[in-house]
């Protein structure tokens, strides 16, 4: 999920494994496979780089503590918490 601006200045998170397409003409606009369409204010590079940066998220989450960590948590722990962006929930 990530986190983009409304063009009235509202935020919303979408799940970025509906985006279809991001179109730039000249406002930003996602096109999700439900067929809706959401215009944003971020660029379509900028919506790109949070699509990178939450599924590196949570490949890091996937691939737990380096091995010499010692947390206690245990390496074979399937469920995860993964932050929302600050200030929402």
């Amino acid at each position: 999920m990530i986190q983009l601006t409304r063009l009235n200045h509202h935020p919303l998170i979408v799940n970025s494994d509906l985006i279809k397409l991001i179109e730039s003409a000249p406002d930003t606009t996602l096109s999700l496979v439900t067929g809706e369409k959401i215009v944003v204010l971020e660029s379509s590079a900028e919506v790109v780089e949070k699509i990178l940066e939450f599924r590196r998220r949570i490949l890091a989450e996937l691939a737990g503590p380096p091995a010499n960590s010692n947390t206690g948590a245990s390496s074979l722990s399937l469920a995860r918490q993964i932050q929302f962006p600050a200030g929402k929930s």
